[in-house]
């Protein structure tokens, strides 16, 4: 039901390209890529969302606001966002549950050690490549190695 919700919201609002536009500020010269439907994991759980890659950021937003208190205590909602710009991505890691081939997962590191988890990708293969490509681009432009494991 929640892939069902998400392809609703991308149809009805214009494309995942318009998403992004609206979800995330764009910069100049910055060309929306591609959009993923997946999870990302969070200490809470997983939490359903759609990953933007562009040239300018690798980024995810949840599906679903959340709610949470001010430090006065004021309930507010919010949605789960990450965004990376491409010169702090340090590794691209595709990644498997042992118990469960099938289970794939990818996981981004960034140049200050944050690790995000993202999964259940209707199109890992292709998530996977397009972040790779990312990664590979952002080090021919700054002459860094590349650093990913298959």
């Amino acid at each position: 039901m929640a892939r069902i919700s998400q392809g609703t919201k991308v149809l009805t609002e214009g494309g995942h390209d318009k998403v992004f536009q609206q979800t995330f500020e764009v910069l100049p010269g910055e060309k929306f890529l591609n959009a993923y439907a997946c999870y990302i994991s969070t200490s809470t759980g997983p939490v359903i969302g759609t990953l933007y890659i562009s040239s300018k950021k690798v980024a995810f937003c949840g599906e679903h606001p959340f709610c949470y208190y001010s430090p006065t205590g004021q309930q507010q909602w919010m949605y789960y966002k990450v965004v990376v710009q491409p010169d702090r991505l340090r590794a691209v890691n595709p990644s498997s549950n042992r118990m469960s081939p099938s289970d794939k997962y990818i996981q981004v590191v960034t140049t200050d050690g944050h690790e995000f988890w993202f999964m259940g990708f209707i199109s890992y293969d292709k998530a996977l490549k397009q972040l790779c490509e990312t990664l590979q681009q952002s080090r021919d432009s700054s002459g860094v190695p590349v650093a990913h494991s298959e």
